[in-house]
């Protein structure tokens, strides 16, 4: 059955129950591969309906973190990282990771864009910003500043100046996710960190050599990674 709530209004109720469920894994201490509450014990914990229910776990899977099975309910897919508490609060999970939505639609076209249109002094720009992440990354700095303006110089390199004001408008959410990542990645072996300048490498090589196809394909590999950096 639909709800007959505005679209605002359940957006907020599926951020809420998003968050429940996300919490539920976390303070059970559900492992992967455990199976969730069922939609009606969920609606009835949170007092929503299944509606909102279901929209919430549809977000988690896109998210990767939770898995339906058909028949069967939803699973534990990854849990997010312990981490993560420490660059955004709980409550903002759900919108901070709902920008990659935006992004895999929003970069991968930038990228395919950039790649056809992109004059030698913005090749320049991007290259010097990749350089300048590479430092960053290979050092004790912050490095979400370089990781930022990379993406941003592959957005003004579409020649589209109508990409900038909505990149921009994510900057918030990203840079949240930006500095979780290289703080999560960095608590790990080092191969992750060169895992994720690989990703970055591999996009502005594809821009380089005006391949719009592959430098789509590996902004939306190096977004889908960087979107399970976050889980442990």
């Amino acid at each position: 059955m639909s709800s007959d709530l505005p679209p605002s209004t359940e957006g907020r109720l599926a951020d809420r129950a998003y968050t429940g469920i996300v919490r539920i894994i976390t303070e059970d201490d559900l492992a992967i591969g455990d199976r969730l509450p069922s939609e009606a014990k969920l609606a009835a914990t949170f007092g929503m309906s299944r509606t909102i229910v279901r929209e919430a776990l549809a977000r988690l899977a896109s998210d990767g973190i939770t898995q339906a099975r058909l028949g069967a309910g939803s699973f534990v897919k990854r849990r997010p990282s312990a981490r993560l508490g420490t660059h955004m609060p709980m409550d903002a999970l759900a919108t901070t990771l709902g920008t990659y939505e935006v992004r895999f639609v929003l970069e991968a076209e930038a990228a395919r864009l950039a790649a056809q249109r992109r004059s030698d002094r913005q090749l320049d720009a991007i290259e010097r910003a990749l350089e300048a992440l590479r430092s960053a990354l290979l050092s004790n700095a912050s490095a979400h500043d370089e990781d930022w303006q990379l993406h941003r110089a592959i957005a003004e390199a579409t020649g589209n100046a109508a990409f900038l004001p909505v990149f921009d408008h994510l900057q918030d959410e990203v840079m949240r996710i930006l500095r979780a990542g290289v703080d999560i990645s960095r608590s790990r072996p080092p191969e992750v960190i060169g895992a994720m300048m690989e990703e970055h490498d591999a996009i502005v090589e594809a821009i380089c050599a005006q391949d719009a196809d592959g430098a789509a394909l590996a902004m939306r590999w190096h977004l889908s990674q960087g979107r399970k950096r976050l889980m442990p």
